[in-house]
């Protein structure tokens, strides 16, 4: 299969495009500067171009029968108004030129898989959210209903559309597992305010192989949850993290305010959390390979340490 991919050198991105090479698909990534990237797995090649632009890259998209949109800056960061500003311009730019060089596509049938997040359902404390769940009304909520909002204008060309709602994704070369390694190592890890709020989150190969799940096998389409059947409270987090790296929890509970100080309002989703579960992946019978947390900082680490 021939694929197109923004995204594609990211933290998932790059996990994506080596299980995809594996499987013998041919691949192109678009990047918006050849000269920095590693050597192309087998079958992969670079395209360079800038996603939130439009140029001559758009007219490459129609030779390849899926398209995959996993572009968008990190939300892992002090949020001020130009954070803000750039996390939204790169998720809706990017889908709209990505949408519009689909226009070709009108009658002929490809499939687009946009990346979106869990964080589309706002903060519902206690709530178990599926896929009928409807919008939050915060920034990161708005963000994701603009987002899908842009994908889902490619059903105008007859393109079928997933868009993938993503829990935290945890990975061995980088994210919030990166993160949260640092800071037990260092023996400052602690849950955040009352630790209470849930976690929605994935290991990064459960993630790929969901994408390989919607490529090769089921095609489902509209919304879908891409996190783990299990999510955590925050205080579960901390003692498994704590477990496995062998690190006491020595510290009081990080404050609220101490976090808003930091990184601003992206502090309000680690204060506050969703309780995500994957309903329609589970009813078309997807198997995770690490449905549980501890299962899978335990992977990750090995492999870390290996």
């Amino acid at each position: 299969m021939k694929i197109f991919i923004t995204g594609g050198t990211g933290f998932f991105g790059s996990t994506l495009t080596e299980a995809l090479s594996r499987r013998g698909h041919h691949i192109t990534v678009l990047t918006r500067a050849l000269k920095r990237q590693p050597s192309a797995l087998q079958g992969m090649t670079f395209l360079e171009g800038n996603p939130t632009h439009p140029g001559a890259w758009q007219n490459r998209v129609t030779e390849h029968e899926t398209i995959i949109n996993l572009a968008g800056a990190t939300i892992f960061c002090h949020w001020n108004k130009k954070a803000k500003e750039r996390i939204r311009k790169s998720r809706i730019l990017t889908t709209q030129n990505l949408v519009n060089s689909l226009r070709k596509f009108r009658g002929e049938t490809t499939t687009l898989l946009s990346a979106s997040a869990v964080g589309y359902y706002g903060f519902r404390g206690e709530e178990k959210v599926d896929e009928n769940s409807p919008s939050g009304e915060d920034f990161l909520a708005a963000v994701c209903a603009d987002w899908e909002k842009e994908a889902e204008k490619a059903r105008d060309f007859g393109v079928r559309v997933t868009l993938c709602r993503f829990g935290i994704i945890l990975g061995r070369e980088g994210g919030a597992l990166a993160l949260m390694r640092k800071v037990f190592v260092s023996y400052l890890g602690g849950r955040f305010g009352n630790g209470k709020q849930w976690f929605s989150w994935i290991h990064e190969q459960d993630l790929a192989h969901i994408f390989l799940y919607l490529l090769e096998g089921k095609q489902l389409e509209g919304p879908l949850n891409c996190t783990s059947p299990h999510p955590v409270r925050n205080k579960e987090l901390t003692k498994s993290m704590s477990k496995v790296l062998g690190k006491p929890v020595i510290l009081p509970p990080v404050p609220g305010f101490a976090l808003k100080i930091i990184l601003g309002e992206f502090a309000q989703t680690l204060l506050k959390g969703q309780r995500v579960v994957p309903k329609r992946l589970l009813e078309a019978g997807f198997t995770y390979r690490f449905p549980h947390f501890e299962d899978a900082i335990e992977n990750l680490f090995s492999i870390e340490s290996s």
